[in-house]
């Protein structure tokens, strides 16, 4: 699980790295349980949440930095 405030404290660039980590993360989950490798379905809810949460943080720092301008 991912802290808020860690998100807050990064960049954009290292925001949208650990987003597309966690894309990649769903789509293996995904696969996993479609072919019964995974039992662990919650871990697909957690990865869409914290892919979630990485966005919310991306989106905050991107109006930050507009309204700054």
């Amino acid at each position: 699980m991912l802290n808020p405030k860690e998100l807050t404290q990064k960049t954009e660039d290292e925001l949208k790295n650990v987003a597309a980590s966690l894309r990649g993360e769903i789509r293996d989950l995904r696969f996993k349980i479609a072919t019964r490798q995974n039992a662990k379905v919650r871990a697909l809810r957690n990865a869409k949440r914290d892919l979630g949460r990485v966005l919310t943080a991306l989106n905050l720092s991107q109006k930050n930095s507009a309204s700054k301008q």
